[in-house]
């Protein structure tokens, strides 16, 4: 729920900001005298050679006392709110819940990724394993899956083992489509330091 309303608040965001670029936008272009004799009568258009902002009104509005704290407040806030979007924004993470084909069943991502990284990591010659999945649009899923080996394993030990592994994930998410990619690494030779 929290990701469905997150997302109509960016959308309304995004929506609004754009129909006021879009009518600000329109309504500068009309100063144009080409395109201002071509408006209807009822169209508001700014008089040839207008400006925004007069000089004269603007340094009026600089001698008030008021307006140089408030256009810093205002900066000051807007930054600091968009900043607190973005970082909420990148800290959810995936929300999303898949549904499965039985009624009013849904899986987390993050739990279908634990599971195949724990099923990857018992495997025989695995050291570690870590797995991602990412959930695409059309009902497709990502599956990464990271995989160190120990050390003398050759990664055709390991295959047809990982291979199984995935196919299982994959059935696991029906519905959807697994897009898997594997990378295999070998894990580090540590050597015992001696004091």
């Amino acid at each position: 729920m929290r990701g469905r309303t997150s997302t109509v608040v960016n959308r309304a965001v995004l929506g609004g900001v754009g129909l006021a670029l879009l009518l600000a936008g329109s309504w500068l272009a009309a100063t144009d005298s080409h395109l201002a004799d071509r408006l209807p009568s009822w169209w508001p258009t700014a008089g040839t050679g207008t400006v925004l902002l007069d000089g004269d009104a603007l340094a009026r509005l600089r001698g008030e006392g008021w307006w140089t704290p408030a256009v810093m407040a205002a900066a000051i806030g807007l930054t600091v709110l968009f900043a607190l979007l973005a970082v909420a924004r990148f800290s959810m993470g995936p929300t999303r819940h898949l549904a499965l084909p039985s009624p009013r069943c849904t899986v987390r991502p993050q739990a279908l990724a634990e599971a195949l990284t724990a099923r990857a990591a018992i495997l025989p010659g695995i050291a570690r394993s870590h797995a991602r999945v990412l959930p695409r649009r059309g009902r497709r899923l990502d599956l990464d899956l990271r995989v160190w080996l120990e050390p003398d394993t050759s990664p055709d030990a390991v295959l047809p083992a990982l291979r199984a592994v995935t196919a299982e994930a994959g059935t696991a998410a029906a519905p959807y489509t697994a897009h898997t990619r594997v990378r295999l690494s070998a894990a580090s030779h540590r050597m015992p330091r001696v004091h």
